[in-house]
């Protein structure tokens, strides 16, 4: 085994407060900072999907909102599954980088 650290690895777990000057909360790694923005992606789909119900529940049951309701859902539920495949595979490559240290 070798002494070298990779540096995927120093990046994966450096602070963002040491590599960013972002103004609100520091994320703990650029991992954590990716995961916080799909799950704000995550809340304003889920924020569409709930003007879009309200509206549905006033009386707006056109088949032209129905529709665009049904694009909401799918596009939450595409985005969803993206946000899940992107966290894991990358929280993967960085086990198995971390394994070979």
């Amino acid at each position: 085994m070798s002494d070298r650290v990779n540096p995927l690895t120093t990046m994966a777990t450096t602070t963002m407060a040491q590599t960013s000057s972002y103004p609100q909360k520091k994320s703990a790694s650029w991992y954590e900072a990716m995961a916080e923005a799909w799950g704000k992606t995550l809340n304003a789909k889920a924020n569409e999907i709930e003007v879009a119900s309200d509206q549905l529940s006033n009386g707006d049951d056109t088949p032209a909102h129905i529709t665009q309701m049904t694009v909401l859902a799918q596009e939450m539920a595409f985005m969803s599954n993206s946000a899940h495949t992107s966290i894991q595979s990358v929280g993967t490559a960085l086990e198995t980088v971390a394994r070979k240290q």
